[in-house]
């Protein structure tokens, strides 16, 4: 091989690793995401930029990515995992007949006394999943805008297969970059 073929060659090889490498990183571990809509408020905004984790199961409270339709990606946070019984009462969330504490809405709550309800009462049956549990190898979803999140309620429970990953990290605006905790 000349020195000139050998010289474009070692060029050429970073560049081709660098191609290959990038390509499998955002096919299978990570992949940026655009929130569009205020369903997720105040966790997320419109317009925040997101990294999808595409590695394990989504987990209880976790902010997740799926596939709503073909065009369409939503992000939500998972509320319900398969098998359990969900119900709201009194703007209180119960899973399998337990209250749980929903964090991440405190400082909303607060700022929507308005005398209604952040999230309007509710069991598993009266949505749009219409069973007693999150059925097997689906997740029940819920935006924290609970007023105007189309969610689980309206569009059912989400297929595992449709979770592109969850998210944890918002990168931009750069001026609200954060962490994510449930």
């Amino acid at each position: 091989m000349s020195i000139k073929k050998r010289d474009i060659w070692e060029w050429t090889k970073p560049l081709l690793i660098a191609v290959v490498l990038a390509f499998v990183i955002r096919a299978f571990f990570f992949e940026p995401s655009l929130v569009k809509g205020a369903s997720m408020q105040p966790t997320l905004k419109d317009e925040d930029r997101l990294i999808i984790m595409k590695i394990g199961e989504p987990k209880r409270f976790d902010v997740v990515v799926f596939h709503a339709t073909d065009e369409e990606n939503y992000v939500k946070r998972v509320i319900g995992l398969p098998g359990d019984h969900i119900a709201y009462k009194k703007d209180t969330l119960y899973i399998n007949g337990e209250p749980y504490d929903e964090p991440y809405l405190a400082d909303y709550k607060e700022k929507v006394m308005d005398g209604n309800p952040l999230t309007y009462s509710f069991t598993l049956k009266d949505t749009a999943v219409g069973e007693q549990v999150v059925p097997e190898g689906h997740l029940f979803v819920m935006g924290d805008n609970r007023r105007v999140s189309r969610d689980s309620r309206s569009i059912g429970a989400i297929p595992m297969e449709k979770v592109i990953g969850t998210t944890k990290i918002v990168y931009y605006p750069f001026s609200e970059m954060k962490i994510l905790g449930n």
